[in-house]
């Protein structure tokens, strides 16, 4: 029944944004995974409808919010007013406390309003005027960035992009995907509102559900020779050990998606990409993918 459950809410994203199965599957592994999801593309190419079709089906609260240059991170996290009837500070809840919040363009805003992301997306929870508030659970930041050589953009530090368990890239919809895409606006059809297909309780059921999905000693060990040779490649960082976790729970996910309770090699070989690339780039996203790449045929499955 979840995975019925699933594959309906694939259905419908796949009506919103066309001709992108795999970007959609890798949006809602990442989700049942337990991480946080960066997307890096130009405007205009669906990733805010992706976002909202994810929140709609699983019945999320959500919120977006545009990132910008003079954003203080207040206007993300909150901010304590004093009440004159009670004679003390209270705190009023900023968009973070949504369980699905989407970070536009959040290479625009300073990196101090930046960082305030990292305690939410690393403990679900965040710190105020000395007080922890813990914040909704689940709890699933989607964060979108234009390209760097865009004017007014602060390049994400390495430890903000290793929050994120995935990076994206949507890209140009292929030749078809555009006809019906121009076609579907041609005919006035209205927009397609994505139903509800899991509730919020039902996806962290499925996330521990997730985390249950077994890996045999031979796939584990050849998680580690990937992210052993990407840790001798000169040009670029390595691996860390939590992108080896990252990448484990992103491979499980990948493997429930497919109906499967079990690794296999493919089950990384298909997250590998958006897993480890922004982690492994040093001068360039293309430096990047072409690295990833150079790991998946150099470093063989071990049977």
């Amino acid at each position: 029944m979840a995975n019925a459950k699933i594959h309906s809410l694939l259905t419908q994203l796949e009506q919103v944004l066309i001709g992108k199965p795999d970007q959609i599957k890798l949006a809602l592994a990442c989700i049942l995974a337990k991480g946080h999801l960066l997307i890096e593309d130009l405007p205009g190419m669906g990733k805010t409808s992706l976002s909202h079709g994810l929140a709609s089906g699983l019945g999320m609260s959500y919120q977006r919010i545009q990132f910008t240059s003079d954003m203080l991170p207040a206007d993300l996290l909150g901010v304590s007013i004093f009440d004159q009837n009670i004679q003390s500070f209270t705190f009023h809840k900023g968009p973070l406390f949504n369980q699905m919040l989407l970070a536009d363009e959040i290479n625009r805003a300073s990196p101090k309003t930046q960082s305030a992301l990292l305690e939410a997306m690393a403990e679900n929870q965040i710190t105020q005027d000395g007080q922890t508030y813990s914040l909704p659970q689940p709890f699933f930041v989607i964060a979108t960035q234009n390209p760097v050589d865009q004017s007014g953009t602060f390049p994400l530090p390495e430890s903000q992009l290793d929050r994120f368990m995935m990076r994206i890239s949507i890209g140009y919809p292929h030749e078809d995907a555009e006809l019906e895409m121009l076609k579907t606006h041609q005919q006035g059809a209205e927009r397609v509102e994505i139903k509800q297909c899991i509730s919020p309780q039902e996806l962290l059921e499925l996330q521990r559900q997730v985390g249950e999905v077994t890996a045999s000693d031979a796939v584990l060990k050849y998680l580690i020779a990937l992210v052993d040779f990407s840790r001798q490649q000169a040009e670029a960082n390595g691996l860390s050990p939590r992108a080896s976790i990252a990448l484990l729970q992103a491979a499980k996910a990948w493997a429930f998606i497919n109906d499967r309770q079990y690794l296999v090699p493919e089950d990384i070989q298909a997250v590998f990409t958006s897993v480890a690339e922004h982690r492994i780039r040093s001068a360039s996203a293309l430096q990047g993918r072409a690295l990833s790449d150079t790991i998946l045929t150099q470093v063989n499955p071990i049977r």
